[in-house]
């Protein structure tokens, strides 16, 4: 084997795993009984499997054609950076908007925290 084929290897192996996290994500989706849990699951996971299937197709280029891809990794700084901010943004809005927890939840860290707030 020459390095060109362990390198497409680890691309391929890479991609594989990606999809193989973004089919769990999305049945944490399904699977999970309230909004927080499931962005959770959303958020998570699915930026990993992004994260693996764009390094994935990143280092199957750079190894198949020699290329590196700038757009592959601002593709992949941009996921990184963005995918789970926006899910804590998402998340906080429920809460704020007093979306219910689940049943099975047993304790509710933040409600002390933005009574304090609101007091002050």
């Amino acid at each position: 084997m020459s390095i060109n084929e362990i390198g497409e290897f680890i691309g391929v192996f890479l991609i594989l795993i990606g999809s193989i996290f973004s089919v769990i994500s999305a049945i944490g989706i399904i699977r999970f009984p309230d909004v927080y849990t499931r962005a959770h699951a959303a958020t998570k996971s699915s930026t990993l499997a992004v994260l693996l299937a764009l390094l994935g197709a990143f280092i199957y280029i750079w190894f198949n054609d020699a290329f590196i891809s700038v757009r592959l990794i601002s593709g992949i700084l941009f996921v990184f950076i963005t995918a789970p901010v926006s899910g804590h943004l998402i998340i906080r809005a429920a809460y704020r908007s007093k979306v219910k927890l689940a049943e099975s939840t047993i304790e509710d860290e933040l409600k002390p925290v933005l009574e304090r707030e609101e007091k002050m």
